[in-house]
């Protein structure tokens, strides 16, 4: 499968789900249900490999269990391959075409500083991974001002950014955990055409929205983990 395939799904109104996966099982699992592509966790890859998310595990345990990944299904893959790892970008987009991915999340938090990267900075950064990408992967370029601020407050900032990322040659923009309805209408707005990646609000209508792709992120991981939690204790 090819980037094309996996671009040509992120279509404004009519949003791509993607049920994200953590090993091969999971992801053969994702596509027998019928779902045309793959997406990871890196929190639910990293817990699976024994480490905690946020860059904690090696990058190479991470590409392998993209490759796994990526081998065990034959709809695109796209992988979280949070803030890259510290790699330079032509070598995370070897390194990432070496897995089979058509797809990468990328991250604006700097987990050696654990701080927002100045959005110039990224910006380039982002260029440079699209540069060396060509063609060849749909970047996902993720504004991570929501995990701590409050949303009406950032929301100036975020759509900064999102369209510096678009800009930068970002397939698609990520506000990850703005769930304020009103707050991602208007970064969608904001930021149009450029696609937006959201996730799911309850009792919203993310299409209405213009969302084209929705992320649960590690939310079946931790399903699971609790699921078989209870079990346990039942035994």
């Amino acid at each position: 499968m090819t980037a094309a395939t996996l671009r040509a799904l992120h279509v404004p109104g009519h949003p791509l789900l993607l049920p994200n996966v953590w090993d091969a099982a999971t992801a053969r699992l994702v596509e027998e249900a019928g779902f045309p592509v793959v997406a990871t966790s890196s929190l639910a890859v990293a817990a699976s490999l024994g480490y905690a998310d946020g860059e904690q595990a090696p990058a190479g345990e991470m590409f392998q269990a993209a490759a796994r990944i990526a081998r065990a299904v034959s709809v695109p893959v796209t992988v979280d391959a949070e803030a890259g790892y510290g790699l330079p970008p032509a070598e995370l987009v070897e390194r990432l075409l070496e897995t089979g991915a058509v797809g990468c999340n990328l991250e604006d938090t700097d987990h050696t500083t654990k701080r927002l990267r100045p959005v110039a900075e990224h910006a380039e950064w982002l260029a440079a991974v699209r540069e060396a990408a060509g063609d060849a992967l749909v970047i996902n370029a993720r504004v991570d001002l929501f995990l701590k601020g409050e949303p009406r407050q950032v929301l100036p900032e975020a759509i900064e950014r999102a369209k510096a990322y678009l800009a930068a040659g970002a397939d698609c923009v990520y506000p990850i955990l703005l769930r304020d309805a009103d707050v991602l209408e208007e970064f969608v707005r904001a930021v149009s055409p450029g696609a937006v990646n959201g996730n799911r609000i309850p009792d919203t209508d993310l299409a209405a929205m213009g969302i084209a792709r929705i992320s649960l992120g590690a939310r079946l991981w931790q399903d699971m983990r609790e699921w078989f939690a209870g079990r346990l204790k039942e035994l």
